[in-house]
């Protein structure tokens, strides 16, 4: 399992990705269009062209970690619009990693149903 801590780099590409592609593929995506180094230690997260399902590369110093989140329904609807990536905090990447809204402060308000 991949743990995202407080110091981690998060990038979010905007642009989607294949979803056929692999480490080495996305990687590549990573050095090209994201001008940065995936051996940095960032977490790079990428959506699929359908929204249903995003993938998180990481490097942990001594191997490439690949994770593949898919939902079994629907899709992520938060996504960051812009140029190339878009920077977000830890704990916004978890917010988005269960199809969230990281933009959102904080927890609406309980209230009794």
């Amino acid at each position: 399992m991949i743990q995202i801590t407080p110091q981690m780099r998060v990038l979010v590409a905007i642009e989607a990705i294949d979803g056929r592609k692999g480490i080495d593929s996305i990687a590549a995506v990573c050095r090209e269009r994201l001008q940065s180094d995936p051996f940095s230690g960032c977490v790079f997260i990428f959506r699929t062209r359908a929204g249903s399902s995003i993938k998180v590369l990481v490097y942990d110093g001594r191997r490439f970690w690949l994770a593949t989140m898919r939902l079994s329904k629907g899709r992520f609807r938060w996504w960051p619009q812009g140029e190339v990536s878009r920077a977000l905090e830890a704990h916004q990447a978890l917010v988005l990693l269960a199809a969230g809204n990281p933009e959102v402060e904080s927890a609406p308000a309980w209230r009794k149903v």
